[in-house]
């Protein structure tokens, strides 16, 4: 029997017949067209279908026809699925950043973000994938000041989650600004809800494993709870 947790009640993978939490799975609908349809905020009508949050595992799907069996029912499956939800998942994590941005909760250029690392008040940080070697390096070098800082207080170390899949072009169209290379995310509703995305997105590319830490799950999005934010350092 399925039990009911705040996520909503667990379902099957079609593929593994694994039961996990929604959040830890995909939903698809065939749309009124008769096509299969990526449904990754799980708010379309319709009989939903399941596979684990898995580019690799979508794939066995296709390949085995699970979808239609499951569906029993005659139906188009997009040959390019996989990378249909890889690019929708894309374009909602960076809407989610947008999102961020507004609520005041990014700062970007290297003094910005080191500022913010030494806060003690940042919940991310965000590199460009194309980014240079050196930059990162002193970033990371930041953080493991940050870490010392706290462990010196007697406070819990906690790693700051590096978000580094994104490409300077994509952060900014996001952020609205030239040139990003590094950014950091202060807390705030709108930043675990991008924080969210990120982590589907990741755990998509890596077989459902990755961007998992112990002290951030991956269960439950700040946005579908609150549509409130309280103020960032950079609020207008």
């Amino acid at each position: 029997m399925s039990e009911t947790r705040k996520d909503g009640p667990e379902r099957s993978c079609v593929v593994s017949r694994a039961v996990k939490s929604p959040d830890d799975l995909i939903r698809f609908v065939v749309g009124p067209d008769g096509v299969l349809t990526p449904d990754l905020r799980r708010k379309l009508p319709g009989r939903g279908v399941w596979t684990s949050l898995s580019a690799k595992t979508v794939s066995e799907a296709v390949k085995r026809k699970a979808f239609e069996r499951s569906l029993k029912a005659k139906i188009t499956v997009p040959a390019d699925l996989v990378a249909m939800i890889d690019s929708l998942m894309l374009r909602d994590a960076l809407q989610a950043l947008a999102m961020a941005n507004k609520a005041g909760l990014v700062s970007s250029g290297f003094a910005k973000v080191e500022a913010v690392i030494g806060s003690g008040r940042c919940a991310a940080v965000i590199e460009a994938s194309d980014g240079a070697e050196d930059g990162r390096r002193k970033i990371g070098q930041a953080l493991k000041r940050a870490e010392i800082a706290r462990e010196s207080a007697g406070l819990k170390v906690r790693k700051t989650p590096v978000v580094a899949i994104f490409a300077a072009t994509d952060l900014e169209l996001a952020l609205g600004r030239a040139h990003v290379i590094h950014a950091a995310l202060a807390p705030g509703p709108a930043a675990e809800g991008f924080l969210f995305r990120w982590r589907r997105l990741v755990r998509y590319r890596t077989d459902d494993v990755g961007a998992t830490e112990p002290d951030h799950p991956a269960h439950s999005d700040p946005l579908d709870e609150q549509t409130t934010e309280p103020a960032g350092p950079n609020a207008e």
